[in-house]
């Protein structure tokens, strides 16, 4: 490129903007220029300047606008006190939209929108003998979702107590791991299901179990709010562990209808391996995809919960209604996946593991969880 010889390499950091989403990740373009010769820095288009300047600015302010939303939902089902402080008109925007499979906290029992609090499974095409049992036993399973096993309330309220600190559940993990099952010709697709090709267990064989009950009573109560749910490979097999942000309550994020089929006319998505063969006709029923749980909040501040008896608010079990006019779908659903209805779970608080229930893996339930 010259005559002077020795190329110098020099790293040009373009549109760097400090404070913003992009700072850690300015692009490094090498220019290689003849030695001794001084240049003026590289300067973008400035209608390119502008359109990244605003993309940047959107982008910000959606984040602002899905994590204030998450939070406030949160807060409706945190506690009386937590509740009021939500703004009233934000409120009347969420809580038509959250279905309850099992009654909601008795604050916002008045206001819980659309869906029976105790319907009936008859619609439920595929009911198994433990669907039937949870159907018969519908006042046990609500008790144990407001108020779970004590091996469960001891990891919310430590996790509570810590500040949503994550070692609070990667310690009460096995130091032992599973191989994850070839699950209904996964393999044969080259379909991975999973993060990781093996899995981990809890310490406590009463948390897998919950954990495990919970997928359960998902599919069986699904129906009571308008859609079915099966624990295959296609529909609901996985959750997202997180510990909300501010508070470090215990929540799961649970994803069904994950791989609906390839249709043509109704969804000409590509999916990957994992989607060939699957039976899921993609219709209104995406609008349910996503399931919250929640832990019981307690009463705790400081790092120090008052007493192992005082509770904020009661567990959760509800499924967040994306339907596209209303505010679910608006703020908590990105663009780019607006249509599968993807809320991410990263709104809600820090991800610590996925949580994966296989239920052709194994006769015993608690055997049938993988974490990764």
């Amino acid at each position: 490129m010259g005559t002077l010889g020795g190329v110098l390499t020099i790293i040009l950091v373009v549109f760097c903007m400090p404070g913003c989403f992009l700072s850690q990740a300015c692009r490094s373009v090498p220019l290689h220029l003849p030695a001794g010769r001084v240049q003026r820095p590289f300067q973008p288009h400035l209608k390119a300047r502008v359109q990244l300047a605003s993309t940047v600015s959107k982008h910000v302010e959606d984040q602002a606008t899905s994590l204030q939303t998450a939070s406030s939902l949160l807060a409706l089902l945190g506690g009386k006190q937590a509740a009021l402080s939500v703004d009233p008109s934000l409120a009347h925007q969420i809580l038509p939209y959250l279905r309850f499979l099992v009654s909601p906290p008795q604050e916002l029992r008045a206001d819980s929108a659309r869906g029976s609090l105790h319907p009936s499974l008859k619609q439920h095409s595929k009911m198994s003998p433990l669907s039937s049992f949870l159907w018969k036993e519908k006042f046990l399973v609500e008790s144990l979702i407001h108020w779970p096993p004590p091996a469960v309330a001891d990891l919310a309220r430590e996790a509570v107590e810590w500040n949503g600190d994550a070692s609070v559940i990667l310690n009460s993990l096995s130091s032992e791991s599973y191989l994850v099952p070839d699950v209904e010709g996964a393999n044969e697709q080259h379909c991975q299901l999973t993060k990781y090709l093996r899995g981990q267990r809890f310490i406590k064989e009463e948390l897998n179990q919950y954990f495990a009950f919970l997928f359960e009573t998902i599919s069986a109560l699904a129906p009571s709010v308008g859609f079915n749910v099966s624990l295959d490979r296609f529909d609901l097999f996985h959750g997202h562990l997180f510990l909300a942000n501010t508070t470090g309550r215990l929540g799961i994020l649970f994803h069904a209808r994950e791989y609906p089929a390839f249709d043509e006319k109704t969804f000409p998505v590509h999916l990957g391996y994992c989607q060939v063969g699957s039976p899921l006709p993609y219709d209104d029923s995406m609008n349910l995809r996503n399931i919250l749980w929640l832990a019981p909040m307690p009463d705790c501040t400081s790092r120090k919960c008052a007493d192992n008896a005082s509770w904020l608010a009661p567990g959760s079990l509800l499924v967040l209604d994306a339907h596209p006019e209303g505010i679910i779908y608006k703020n908590l659903v990105p663009e780019y996946v607006d249509v599968v209805r993807t809320v991410y779970e990263d709104d809600f608080g820090a991800v610590i593991v996925d949580v994966n229930y296989f239920a052709t893996a194994n006769d015993k339930l608690a055997d049938r969880l993988f974490i990764c």
